[in-house]
């Protein structure tokens, strides 16, 4: 059965989601999710929503998604027994092992992996089963291809509509270490919509270079139901009602088979960046970047022109008091107006902006849409049978649940009618249903406080009878892995190049291009986050060239376990806390610890084969997209290019090839200059700086420009 998935950032979305026909909504508890700026949910908020979701026929799942540090470990599984005992459906989490820890504990819990995981292969499918998931919501850069393979392992859940990020998803560290706010622990302030120049002819002048436009599948989400995709989910915990129960509003009538041009239209008005991208599934399109307009774009109303001294739009939209919109001129915003009365087809507008005749008018806030989500209801049909006999108890029956309350008595004068009870059942005070009531009665006298009261006290065991409490899970208390701190004394180091550093113990090659591997001898191959079957396809037949193989993404446990090589855990596994850490060494040879971490942190997390990232580059993105709109022919095909944003800061950005083009890694605009306590050192000289190799493990003073990271402050 197709599951038609929305978010809900707050009670009024959560509840308008439903309403407008979503088979479930996903949602964030106070703590411990990646959208920490929403309003959330407290428990008793959720138990309540719950209820009415399961009324309903829906689900509600609550993302406790971002990454979890020791001291945190009681928290977290505190509140993930809380939120199911408040009737969670399923519980998303990030941290792969956290969640296997979390089945151990309480196999009752149902537990989805969230897309920050970045399952986006067989591999990855198969260690999220093994690890007791029942779901994984597909990375959004999953190509279309590769969706039914992984679907035959395990649910899949993915993306039809919303914003995207523009970094494979848990690898992002720009805004963390460029803008002090980790995105791994919900806390992002987007740097990616920020303004930027790119050292190459046509990109010198400032753009929204590496932001996305939406995404919006559309008729296409037909094509991952046929590819095995069971949940086809929204994006939007910080959108309005508005915007999510139109994009519910769409998708239902698009998955019904019913005309959704005009449910398109409120769509696009509600939210709309860039005019839409249908996304990397099916492969890069010329909407994917929006670099003229950041943020709504709304939809078209017409263009501007003077008309009795005033700004006028014609239009065939009917815009009214409260609606606002964007003047574009180009494609590039010029300003905002505002509705300023209705005229002969169209409508005036008034702006404090420099306007020009011909400028485009675009709708983006249409304050009927508003009311229109707050308007939408959806209700239970139940048959109720109501009996009411002189000399018996009163009875309420209907859907297998039945009451009964006080004796009637015959009426005297004025017998009470069938229409005055069905008038009274009629009433279900908050309840969704919608009832279709039949009536027995001999004419019998019952006070209307007392029917009132009846039927108060059958609704809502009705409702309990249709959406049954959780019988609460017990508290129990994880057994956590003991880690025996260890003094590492090997030094590990990134490279590109075919010149080995000296000091190194071990030197990990990315190679410029994957299908033409040339490698060093002794060295470990580097396996980029995203790791498509073409991927695969290219290194199988040259894995013998390599000592093992250092992953980026937890898939590499299943992909080393297939090809018997050996595997290192690299810092995208996110390990921030001691069942991660036990989880990964479990599988790998070595593994490297969160670089978010301070030294403290990471030196209570050592054990033998633990690594820390302690100098050179910081890789802050790795985008599976050309920020220059795959425009091969035009391409100078550099390895380096530098990205610059509007304070000057300079961001390393590398080009290499894998399957199906080429694909870029942003580097932090300073290097790290942080040192290592108890684990190994990790270097990475991606984008140079081999020198440093020689101060790995003390590297303070050493390079120019440096910082010392999250190494004396954490910001997680």
């Amino acid at each position: 059965m197709t599951e038609l998935l929305a978010p809900a950032g707050d009670e009024k979305t959560a509840y308008a989601a439903l309403r407008a026909g979503a088979d479930a909504v996903y949602l964030g508890l106070t703590r411990f999710s990646a959208r920490e700026s929403a309003e959330n949910f407290c428990v008793s908020s959720l138990a309540k929503l719950t209820r009415e979701a399961h009324l309903l026929g829906a689900k509600v799942y609550v993302a406790l998604n971002t990454l979890v540090k020791d001291d945190e470990l009681s928290d977290f599984f505190c509140a993930a027994r809380e939120a199911w005992n408040a009737g969670a459906d399923a519980i998303l989490l990030q941290d792969i092992f956290l969640g296997r820890a979390l089945r151990e504990l309480y196999p009752e819990i149902v537990t989805h992996l969230s897309t920050q995981a970045g399952c986006c292969n067989v591999h990855g499918a198969r260690l999220a089963k093994a690890c007791g998931f029942s779901r994984v919501v597909l990375a959004r850069e999953t190509p279309i291809g590769d969706i039914p393979a992984i679907s035959e392992i395990i649910e899949t859940e993915a993306f039809v509509q919303g914003a995207l990020c523009t970094c494979f998803s848990g690898q992002c560290y720009l805004s963390s270490f460029a803008g002090n706010n980790s995105g791994n622990r919900g806390r992002c302030k987007q740097p990616c919509r920020k303004r930027y120049s790119i050292d190459r002819a046509g990109y010198e002048d400032r753009a929204y270079a590496i932001s996305l436009s939406d995404l919006s599948v559309g008729a296409d989400a037909e094509k991952l139901l046929s590819a095995g995709v069971t949940s086809l989910k929204v994006e939007g915990r910080m959108r309005s009602a508005a915007y999510v129960a139109a994009a519910v509003e769409y998708y239902r009538a698009l998955l019904d088979k019913r005309p959704a041009d005009e449910l398109f239209s409120r769509l696009k008005r509600t939210f709309n960046r860039g005019n839409y991208t249908r996304g990397l599934a099916f492969g890069q399109d010329a909407n994917l970047l929006s670099r003229s307009v950041q943020g709504h774009i709304g939809e078209r109303a017409g263009t501007l022109s003077r008309r009795e001294g005033k700004w006028f739009c014609a239009s065939s939209f009917a815009a009214e008091k409260g609606d606002a919109f964007k003047i574009l001129r180009g494609g590039k915003e010029v300003g905002g107006a505002l509705f300023a009365g209705a005229g002969k087809g169209g409508f005036y507008l008034s702006s404090r902006d420099g306007l020009a005749a011909g400028d485009e008018v675009r709708i983006t806030l249409d304050v009927s849409l508003t009311e229109h989500a707050l308007s939408l209801q959806k209700k239970r049909p139940v048959r109720v049978r109501v009996t009411l006999r002189a000399g018996e108890e009163m009875r309420a029956e209907g859907e297998g649940f039945s009451l009964t309350g006080a004796i009637c008595e015959r009426a005297k004068n004025a017998p009470l009618s069938a229409q005055e009870v069905c008038a009274c059942f009629a009433k279900t005070d908050a309840l969704p249903f919608a009832p279709r009531t039949e009536v027995e009665t001999d004419g019998v006298f019952v006070p209307k406080s007392v029917l009132n009261a009846f039927r108060r006290d059958f609704y809502e065991g009705l409702a309990a009878h249709l959406a049954p409490a959780r019988v609460p899970l017990p508290e129990r208390q994880p057994s956590l892995p003991g880690l025996a701190v260890h003094r590492g004394g090997m030094t590990a180091v990134i490279v590109t190049g075919h010149a080995m550093p000296a000091g190194a113990d071990m030197v990990i090659w990315k190679p410029a291009d994957y299908a033409d591997m040339h490698p060093p001898k002794g060295t470990w191959l580097y396996l980029p986050p995203f790791f498509t079957a073409a991927d695969e396809a290219l290194v199988a037949s040259r894995l013998h060239l390599f000592e093992g193989i250092c992953c980026d993404g937890t898939y590499g446990a299943e992909f080393a376990k297939k090809y018997g090589v050996k595997l290192f855990a690299g810092t995208g596994w996110n390990l921030t806390n001691r069942i991660a850490v036990a989880g990964a060494l479990g599988c790998c040879t070595y593994a490297a610890l969160s670089k978010e971490l301070t030294l403290r942190e990471q030196d209570a997390l050592a054990a033998d084969g633990t690594f820390v990232l302690s100098a050179g580059g910081i890789k802050v993105m790795d985008l599976c997209y050309c920020p220059f709109g795959g425009a091969c022919a035009e391409c100078d095909r550099r390895e380096m290019y530098t990205m610059t944003d509007e304070e000057g800061r300079a961001f390393p950005l590398r080009r290499y090839r894998a399957a199906g083009g080429c694909r870029f890694e942003l580097y932090n605009c300073a290097p790290l200059a942080a040192g290592a306590g108890s684990p190994s050192a990790l270097v990475d000289c991606t984008a140079g700086g081999d020198g440093i190799v020689a101060y790995a493990r003390d590297p303070a003073g050493k390079l120019p420009g440096a910082t010392r990271g999250h190494s004396a402050r954490s910001l997680l």
